[in-house]
């Protein structure tokens, strides 16, 4: 009876593994970004896919973290540098509540659009486990890069590779 219940246990371990992988991987690098639509700051649904064609930046950003609120004037000197090459970032705050990111963006504009995941389905589909986290997509709509984190000096990196994608 023991060693059966063992091997249930081995079994099951190994099921729930299996299922955890196959959460972690749902966004395969070099495969395409799951699209959505969310409601953006100006008030307008604004859906993914209306932006291939272009490289696209996603970042995952909440009011209350540090390191999000260091990186969005990056963020935005990047977009001014590239947007007429065919770069978009998309803002995407997960604050349960908007009004929180209105009064932030008030006080410190940006000019490309944020958008409202006050419900998580987004930052969830895109098993966002830390703030911020940034997604680079080609003009295909392909996810190339991934990032966890900001610390000063990152948005050399992403200049970088935002040059690598609108070359290709």
């Amino acid at each position: 009876m023991i060693s059966q219940t063992k091997s249930m246990m081995k079994i099951l371990l190994t099921l729930c593994v299996f299922c955890f992988h196959a959460q972690v991987f749902a966004v395969t690098m070099g495969g395409n970004a799951p699209d959505f639509t969310l409601k953006s700051n100006n008030g307008e649904n604004l859906k993914l896919s209306e932006h291939q064609g272009n490289v696209v930046m996603i970042n995952f950003w909440a009011t209350w973290c540090g390191p999000c609120r260091q990186e969005m004037p990056a963020l935005e000197q990047l977009y001014q540098k590239y947007k007429d090459l065919g770069f978009v970032v998309l803002g995407v705050n997960i604050d349960e509540v908007s009004s929180n990111t209105k009064d932030f963006l008030a006080k410190r504009p940006v000019s490309f659009p944020v958008l409202f995941d006050n419900k998580k389905q987004v930052s969830d589909l895109y098993k966002v486990v830390a703030m911020p986290t940034t997604y680079i997509l080609d003009r295909d709509g392909r996810l190339r890069y991934y990032h966890r984190s900001y610390k000063p000096g990152y948005e050399l990196k992403y200049a970088e590779q935002i040059k690598t994608l609108i070359r290709e």
